[in-house]
């Protein structure tokens, strides 16, 4: 699927499960270690501990590393060990889990939110509208504290979704299964004119 997306899309997003945080598994970052590619990688940690993933990731040629804090023990652990590896890093909460959640003294040195607007570990789900609350909170946030992190959103994303989405904030999508239905660069385009709007 990856050499579908070169010269169609910048950048890809993997997610990492190890079936301790969800019951479903995916590869290790690794096995991307000689993978020949243009795109940009992201990495979304749906795992324990993602501190303790994120060299691997560096190892499968990560762009940006974005931990789930659900089963993180330290918010700044995580962040700081970007110094180490050098990689853009975020946080990703899950669809039950508040913005509040999110550690203040990271928010400043976050390059993305990532907001779940499905449930994770499993591709095909509805989007869940109840998110885009929370997309407002935190456009909200990086306004009056100037922050700069992006805010990206997973889960459900399609033609009736991704306007609103916008419209509430966000600066990114992730979209999977969606876009490999028919022509992807076709699909890429209707997504992007929606918003344009």
């Amino acid at each position: 699927m990856m050499e579908r997306c070169e010269g169609v899309v910048e950048r890809v997003s993997i997610d990492i499960i190890d079936g301790k945080f969800v019951d479903n598994k995916t590869i290790d970052p690794s096995f991307l270690s000689d993978f020949d590619t243009s795109l940009k990688i992201d990495y979304q940690l749906m795992v324990d501990e993602p501190v303790h993933w994120v060299e691997k990731c560096v190892r499968g040629q990560a762009d940006r590393i974005i931990g789930h804090i659900e089963k993180m023990t330290d918010q700044l652990k995580f962040v700081v060990k970007r110094q180490e590896v050098g990689t853009l890093i975020g946080l990703a909460i899950n669809l039950e889990t508040p913005v509040e959640m999110l550690d203040p003294m990271v928010l400043t040195d976050l390059d993305v939110v990532l907001v779940m607007s499905a449930n994770v570990g499993f591709g095909g789900q509805p989007f869940a509208a109840k998110v885009l609350g929370k997309i407002e909170e935190l456009n909200k946030m990086r306004d009056k504290d100037k922050y700069r992190f992006k805010i990206q959103v997973d889960g459900g994303i399609n033609e009736e979704s991704i306007y609103n989405v916008y419209k509430a904030g966000a600066d990114e999508v992730s979209v999977g299964r969606k876009l490999f239905n028919g022509n992807l660069m076709s699909n890429v385009e209707k997504l992007v004119k929606l918003i344009k709007i």
